[in-house]
């Protein structure tokens, strides 16, 4: 999806309304209990409005009608007033087909009732509600003839927050970096009402090209060439594979068939940034590969244990590593990703490479990080995630989204889990004047059981698993595992130092 609008830089401060004005025709319809009444779009807004690209079409499909989620923490109670009377100048400025917008149909307020007063005393209570009504509400879709986004207001206190906000958008719209950068542009400074966040620093991916032609230059630049043509070979074989025949073990957590069209549980725990930093310095891997074997160990951990502690060996378990593709990775100024020709354009620019997790028994917690650093050290060196966005594009192209859709589906319903990383605020923000305590997205319509996205926000990173519970009745057990491994290989980075 290409937008023709450009935004101004001097209108950042208006980004309050979100995609107001995104909205595309279709049959389908809300079936929960949000109000049904919604503006049609007429045959000739249509025919005005902006093509779908093939990863809006994708999104659209069956298989895949994916939502992103953002659970938003406020420190301070937040009324359905104060987000209804955000300004929203720029609202139709982004548009695949132009439509009037009406904030009641789109900002919902929900009513506890006696949970709230039970929550004051129990925050628990407040976490149980916050959890059944995202569980409900991934049970409905987004109505497609409307702008493809609605915002929740939870007024009841949790365990962490004063209040909780549910975004909802589609997935069709844009991927999560989009919308981190949406979001990330209608917060201003907690420390200074006045000012916009700063942006968390933005890095260049290098270009596969050598600076001089000096012969020992030459020399590693064709040995490099080679590894990463190897290695892309390597992955091009078993994606194909993958969609063919190659699937992963049976367990216990393994999505069974219809998985996609089932409600997902949505829990989350924070992690301490410094302890994962600890951890990364001593092995001297990246903070990502850190993430990888921490839920490499605590997968072992909750398998094992339904197992009766003993843990079958080979297991196969892969997880979909979701990969941003764009020339310069991170949160992008929002106005620059709406610039004709930008290298970090607004939409879907994902890509994806299989890693088999080491979900084994291992003596030195640090081994799941060095196993899991050294699995994706290959892929790194290899062009598996763009080939995976440019074969999208090219089977679409040529043999329709369907084919496409049907090649993408088998992949994913074919491994265990997807595992997704995005960085976040590196100072405090707030919105509608109250700070964010938290920032949890997930994403749910999807053939697995388990995805798991990892969010950093300050020096805290939220862990949000989405989970289907035929597969795994008890997401929280998950979540402390994954809270005590990286308790575990704190302890032993420690002693290593």
């Amino acid at each position: 999806m290409l937008y023709t609008c450009k935004v101004p830089s001097t209108q950042q401060n208006s980004y309050k309304s979100f995609i107001s004005s995104l909205s595309f025709p279709s049959k389908m319809r809300l079936s929960v209990k949000i109000p049904n009444s919604h503006t049609p779009v007429m045959a000739a807004e249509v025919e005005e409005g902006e093509p779908l690209s093939p990863w809006a079409m994708f999104y659209r499909q069956p298989q895949f009608n994916c939502n992103i989620i953002f659970i938003l923490g406020f420190g301070k109670i937040l009324t359905i007033e104060e987000i209804k009377l955000a300004d929203n100048s720029w609202r139709q400025k982004l548009r695949w087909v132009p439509t009037k917008v009406n904030l009641d149909e789109h900002v919902f307020l929900a009513d506890p009732g006696p949970e709230a007063a039970a929550a004051a005393g129990d925050p628990t209570v407040g976490d149980l509600y916050v959890e059944n009504y995202i569980t409900s509400l991934s049970s409905s879709p987004l109505d497609f003839s409307r702008p493809l986004w609605d915002l929740h207001l939870l007024a009841i206190r949790t365990s962490e927050a004063a209040c909780v906000a549910v975004f909802r958008l589609s997935h069709s719209i844009g991927d999560g970096i989009s919308h981190m950068s949406l979001l990330h542009a209608c917060t201003h400074r907690t420390s200074d009402p006045e000012s916009l966040p700063s942006l968390p620093k933005t890095r260049r991916r290098p270009a596969f090209v050598a600076a001089s032609f000096g012969r020992l230059i030459f020399l590693r630049w064709i040995w490099t060439f080679l590894i990463y043509a190897w290695n892309t070979i390597v992955e091009v074989i078993l994606l194909i594979s993958t969609a063919i025949y190659l699937k992963d073990t049976k367990t216990l957590i393994m999505a069974k068939e219809g998985v996609e069209y089932r409600p997902k549980r949505i829990v989350h725990c924070t992690l301490c940034l410094d302890d994962i930093i600890a951890i990364k310095n001593t092995i001297g891997c990246t903070i990502n590969d850190v993430l990888v074997g921490v839920t490499s160990a605590a997968l072992s951990r909750y398998l094992s244990r339904s197992y009766g502690g003993f843990l079958p060996k080979d297991l196969r378990i892969r997880t979909s590593l979701i990969v941003n593709i764009r020339q310069i990775s991170g949160i992008n100024d929002l106005a620059d990703m709406m610039k004709e020709g930008s290298e970090a354009k607004w939409g879907n620019r994902i890509g994806a490479f299989l890693l088999r997790l080491p979900v084994i028994k291992c003596e030195d917690p640090l081994d799941y990080v060095r196993n899991g650093a050294a699995i994706t050290d290959k892929k790194k060196k290899s062009l598996a995630a763009i080939f995976t966005y440019k074969s999208f594009l090219l089977i679409s192209k040529c043999l329709g989204t369907k084919v496409a859709t049907a090649f993408f589906y088998r992949i994913a319903s074919n491994t265990t889990l997807t595992f997704s990383n995005i960085v976040g605020p590196i100072e405090e923000v707030s919105f509608c004047g109250s700070p964010l305590v938290y920032i949890a997205p997930s994403v749910y319509g999807h053939p697995q059981a388990l995805m798991v996205h990892v969010q950093s926000y300050m020096n805290k990173i939220k862990v949000v698993i989405a989970v289907d519970e035929l597969a795994i009745p008890d997401p929280h057990r998950l979540l402390a595992d994954i809270t005590d491994s990286l308790q575990i290989m704190k302890d032993a980075a420690t002693s290593a130092t």
